[in-house]
């Protein structure tokens, strides 16, 4: 495939962008290769500056649920166009997508709509803090609850692609609060929380970590947090951005059984639009201005054209069968990766949680961030680039889950398979 055009733009973009990019991740740094520059999308598939069409499997990170431009999304989209794009005011749309969050996730009794993942989890962690009376945080490793100072810590995603373990510019001062423990880990947070637990504001944690690869919770790991900060008095935060609506309808919280106190989300509430929401009890989200003294504000939150990009997304995927359909796709492809690389004599490790996935280049499980970094990150390099040659489009970085929406249907499921099939053929050659 050529791809000219697309490193024309990106030598372009060098010029005024950091990096080329708006997102560290796009780079591609990590897979030895330029980024591809998407001219425009439709269904399952994304088509390059150059005209090359692949299938997609970022579908923007997660929220493309439904494919690229799906009908009644663009149709809601043009109808609300009609009344204006921002008002910096109220809108009944608001409260229809409100009204739609909270009956699908029960935990969710209240919420504020932000603009972003980050300004979701930033403001829930704030609000923990400011009900709770107490400063410190508990994360785990590889779990990436955006840019926030206090959470780029052992963070995944792009800190975790990049291989930085935390940043530069976020003083000492803003992170000291913060704890950091392995992902299901039980002994280790049991242990922390009966030393700690009493000056312990919130536990955050991605339900099913999706920034560290597809890495889903053991048993008893959620229900062990819920147990700990129901016993302290501290509050259990779902950060379910990336699998809120992407793994079950109510979340991954309705697919676990567990009702954390404040859930953030993202990605699919917005259809594809930037989007960010956090909500929980009416006693904690009571404490939010104007009605409490925590203080969180947006001039663009809520606007109209994300709010009804939302709306109907949620009407699509809520109809009967969308998600055992959507369901079956995903194990269609996953079986296929994990039986393709067998044959081929490749040692992958491949999990799946509803229609997210993912592919480690490893012969042992993955429970954590360490049994994830042991990937063999060249091999991926490797197959990123053969798979993207066969006009497959993954995210270019091994730390990273893949998404299956509904627009894929079993036959370019199989022509992925068949495009892997060929790559692991090729890697087994050069090994």
């Amino acid at each position: 495939m050529k791809q000219t055009d697309s490193k024309k733009l990106f030598q372009q973009a060098l010029n005024v962008i950091p990096g080329g990019v708006n997102s560290p991740v796009r780079a591609c740094r990590s897979v030895g290769t330029d980024p591809v520059f998407i001219d425009h999308a439709f269904g399952c598939f994304v088509y390059d500056a150059d005209g090359n069409r692949y299938i997609d499997y970022v579908g923007s990170w997660g929220p493309m649920i439904l494919g690229h431009r799906h009908s009644q999304v663009i149709k809601a989209i043009s109808t609300v166009l009609e009344r204006g794009t921002s008002f910096g005011a109220p809108t009944d749309l608001e409260i229809e997508l409100a009204e739609m969050v909270i009956a699908a996730i029960p935990s969710m009794e209240m919420i504020r709509v932000v603009n972003s993942g980050t300004e979701a989890t930033m403001s829930a962690i704030r609000l923990a803090r400011g009900f709770t009376g107490r400063d410190r945080i508990i994360k785990f490793d590889g779990c990436y609850h955006g840019h926030a100072d206090t959470l780029l810590v052992q963070a995944g995603s792009g800190v975790a692609t990049l291989g930085i373990p935390g940043s530069p510019g976020v003083p000492e001062s803003f992170v000291a609060h913060t704890l950091s423990l392995p992902y299901n880990d039980i002994e280790t947070i049991q242990k922390v929380m009966d030393e700690q637990g009493e000056k312990i504001a919130c536990i955050i944690v991605e339900p099913v970590a999706g920034n560290m690869g597809l890495v889903a919770p053991v048993d008893g790991f959620l229900n062990i947090l819920r147990e700990l900060t129901e016993k302290t008095g501290s509050l259990l935060i779902f950060d379910e951005v990336m699998t809120g609506f992407r793994v079950a309808y109510g979340g991954a919280q309705s697919l676990y059984g567990i009702s954390p106190d404040i859930s953030t989300l993202g990605k699919i509430i917005g259809g594809g639009l930037p989007v960010g929401a956090y909500g929980g009890r009416q006693d904690i989200m009571g404490h939010i201005a104007p009605q409490g003294p925590v203080y969180q504000a947006g001039t663009l939150s809520g606007n109209p054209v994300a709010m009804a990009a939302g709306i109907a997304t949620l009407k699509e995927i809520r109809q009967p069968g969308f998600y055992s359909a959507l369901d079956e796709k995903a194990e269609r492809l996953t079986a296929g990766l994990r039986s393709s690389a067998e044959q081929a004599g490749i040692e992958v490790t491949v999990d799946r949680v509803g229609s997210m996935a993912g592919l480690f280049f490893t012969g042992s499980e993955v429970k954590n961030f360490e049994d994830a970094k042991k990937s063999d990150l060249e091999i991926f390099s490797t197959y990123y680039q053969g798979m993207l040659q066969r006009g497959i489009y993954l995210a270019p970085s091994q730390f990273e889950a893949l998404f299956v929406s509904s627009a894929h249907n079993n036959r370019y499921i199989d022509q992925t398979i068949r495009a892997a099939a060929e790559v692991f053929a090729k890697i087994k050659e050069i090994d």
